[in-house]
């Protein structure tokens, strides 16, 4: 009855082990080039653009995208998901250091913050959310998701103005911030108007402030 090797064993393990990490890197690399393909082409493209010419610009087979996401839908709301906060931590919005900036300084260094963070935001997800308007006029999923964005971006918008103004706002008044710093504003502004980020985020810090008021 022969014995084991103990050394060769441990390699064995070392090895598999090895493996075993590549692959889990190599599958994150993968999923990674694909999201960053799919924020890309959706965010130029609109929803039309095909699951195959996604796959086709990330370098990979369409039936490797379709065993990640399973279908254009679930593609585009992890892509959407990503793009929002930029990177895939499980970190919400108004948990990381961009929305934590509207709670220091003075009122207007509160306010720059405020527009600082959503001309990053919205520079990532402008183009994302003229696709997720579209799909959610026939795909129910997409409607629901386009539901949520907002519920969590008028959420989202009253938090930071409570920030900003150090007080408890009106509902005209949060209601007034969110249409304000909106998707659609910076949309017009920016994508259509052809103003730069500095002008929008100048703009919409002193937006801000006359709304919110002197105190």
């Amino acid at each position: 009855m022969g014995t084991s090797d103990p050394q060769s064993s441990a390699a064995t393990a070392t090895r598999r082990s090895y493996d075993s990490s590549l692959r889990r890197d190599q599958a994150a690399e993968t999923r990674a080039r694909v999201l960053d393909t799919a924020i890309r082409m959706f965010a130029e493209r609109g929803w039309s653009v095909g699951v195959r010419e996604i796959a086709a610009g990330a370098g990979v087979s369409f039936e490797t995208v379709y065993a990640k996401f399973g279908s254009k839908t679930r593609l585009f709301l992890a892509a959407f998901d990503v793009a929002v906060v930029g990177d895939d931590r499980p970190v919400p919005l108004v948990e990381r250091p961009g929305f934590a900036a509207m709670s220091a300084g003075n009122r207007r260094e509160r306010a720059a913050a405020g527009a600082a963070l959503a001309a990053e935001v919205y520079g990532r997800t402008a183009g994302l959310y003229r696709a997720l308007r579209e799909g959610a006029s026939f795909d129910p999923e997409l409607a629901a998701r386009l539901a949520d964005a907002y519920r969590r971006q008028r959420s989202d918008v009253r938090t930071a103005g409570e920030s900003i103004a150090g007080r408890t706002l009106t509902d005209d008044e949060a209601g007034g911030l969110w249409a304000v710093i909106s998707t659609e504003v910076y949309d017009l502004l920016v994508n259509n108007a052809g103003w730069s980020q500095t002008r929008y985020q100048n703009w919409l810090a002193d937006a801000t402030l006359r709304l919110l008021g002197p105190n």
